[in-house]
């Protein structure tokens, strides 16, 4: 009984830790990868965050866990990867760019729904409870509140295809993190490795296709650019990025998901502080009834 109450609370401990980890760091991100874009191509700029720490990863998880993956073990990790890193980060890293960092964070609180819809859809075939739907519903309504297309005088500074793309990146990002458990996957560290790497890969190709004549910006990097980079790779990979691939091996999709609650916020607010964004009174309550909606769509009673 002793044995077992240690390992409960190594896991609560564990958990906790993991999720301030990406509640705080990844709402942070949104602020690196907004500040890194200004001078690197989003693709490029990814490719580089992801390379580095794939590898930095992938020495430390041989050195750990001292246990070379079996070919399935690769490819499961891989597709993860790229449909985690490739599509649903790189396409965050594009939104970024022509995006407000706040708002793009805003859309992407919308991943709680993602979650709930393919875990039905495709996996638990359990339908989600009446609360769930209501959370649904609300949270939409949010995310409509703050980008409503159809508002009389309604200008905006952006293009509007990026937002296609982190809906398309987020439906992605979230079938990647469901599949986690349900493929043979390396051990912890080191199937962290080969995402990363995955993505980098993919994100390489892409900037080799379409960001080719951007690639000179990189002799144009200042501090301030090297500062977010590293912020990317030591904070936002390493730490972040790891300990959300724990979550999705070791906790529920509804605990996992809940990232999405507080990254916006930072995200927003640290857009307004730092990169003076403006944070305006449709922002905040539109976020709001985001949080309210993907807090009803993962509530329990227990």
């Amino acid at each position: 009984m002793n044995e077992l109450s240690k390992n409960q609370s190594k896991y609560s401990t564990t958990l906790v830790a993991c999720l301030i980890a990406v509640y705080i760091i990844w709402g942070s991100t949104y602020l690196g990868m907004k500040v890194a874009a200004e001078v690197l191509p989003p693709f490029l700029l990814s490719a580089f965050r992801f390379f580095v720490a794939g590898m930095i990863m992938f020495v430390i998880g041989m050195a750990k866990e001292k246990e070379w993956p079996s070919l399935k073990q690769w490819a499961s990790a891989g597709l993860v990867g790229t449909l985690l890193i490739g599509i649903g980060n790189g396409g965050v890293a594009l939104a970024v760019h022509y995006m407000p960092s706040g708002l793009v964070a805003l859309l992407i609180a919308a991943a709680p729904a993602y979650f709930v819809a393919q875990d039905w859809a495709f996996f638990s075939r359990k339908r989600p409870a009446a609360m769930t739907l209501w959370g649904i519903l609300i949270g939409f309504i949010g995310l409509f509140f703050i980008f409503n297309p159809f508002s009389s005088g309604a200008s905006y500074d952006y293009p509007v295809w990026p937002l296609f793309v982190i809906i398309f990146g987020s439906i992605c990002w979230t079938l990647g993190s469901l599949l986690v458990q349900r493929l043979p996957m390396p051990r912890q560290l080191t199937s962290t490795a080969i995402q990363m790497l995955a993505g980098f890969v993919f994100t390489m190709v892409m900037s080799m296709v379409l960001e080719r004549d951007s690639w000179h910006t990189v002799a144009d990097m200042t501090t301030r650019t090297w500062l977010a980079l590293l912020h990317l790779i030591l904070l936002g990979s390493l730490v972040g990025y790891t300990s959300y691939s724990w979550l999705t091996r070791n906790a529920p999709p509804r605990i996992t998901s809940t990232y999405a609650y507080v990254n916006p916020v930072v995200a927003l607010f640290l857009g307004w502080i730092v990169l003076n964004e403006t944070l305006s009174l449709n922002g905040l309550i539109g976020s709001v009834i985001v949080i309210l909606g993907v807090v009803l769509m993962t509530w329990k009673k227990k």
